[in-house]
């Protein structure tokens, strides 16, 4: 896949089949992680590939209680009547999440980031379907969700993407022009 049909063309996926997601597939989308840049070339990150149905579900079980009962972190309005669904899972049901983990540190966040971008776009390129579930992050910093991942101690939970085969097509999202402000002179070539 040419660069810019992946990066145009990678939507959020929240609809997945349970076709479960090759060994191999997974470690060229790690692969394409850890060539992210990382401040000062740290390197710092982990990832932790869980693919058993059982724990995901269990995973977006306490990701969605947590949601669901701290007011400080209620999901914004447009999903709170889903976090009363007894239907709504936060996983989606895909068959795989990839926690991406850095070294904490002063970069940890960036660096975190920047390999989870990588592994999206990987991801889109081998026509598999990614979403930062933003709705688990909370629950994987607690104690409970660093055990359930096997965080290491020194590492921050950085970028839960959940990862499969698309079962519907995500539409396309329209984007609104960039805002640019040219600050100085304007060199033209």
């Amino acid at each position: 896949m040419e660069f810019f049909e992946a990066l145009n063309g990678r939507r959020a996926t929240r609809a997945f089949s349970p076709q479960p997601v090759s060994r191999p597939v997974i470690e060229r989308q790690i692969d394409a992680a850890i060539q992210a840049p990382s401040a000062i070339n740290e390197q710092p990150c982990d990832f932790a590939i869980i693919q058993e149905y059982e724990r995901l579900d269990r995973i977006a079980g306490a990701a969605k209680e947590l949601m669901s009962n701290v007011a400080e972190r209620a999901p914004p309005r447009s999903i709170h009547a889903h976090m009363h669904d007894p239907n709504f899972n936060i996983l989606y049901h895909a068959p795989a999440l990839i926690v991406v983990s850095a070294r904490t540190g002063e970069w940890a966040v960036e660096d975190g980031t920047l390999a989870a971008e990588n592994l999206m776009l990987a991801a889109h390129a081998f026509g598999l379907g990614s979403c930062w579930s933003g709705l688990a992050q909370r629950w994987l910093e607690t104690e409970d969700g660093r055990r359930a991942i096997e965080l290491p101690a020194g590492f921050m939970p950085i970028a839960p993407i959940i990862i499969g085969y698309p079962s519907e097509k995500a539409a396309a999202v329209p984007r609104t022009p960039a805002r640019t402000r040219w600050i100085g002179s304007k060199i033209e070539i």
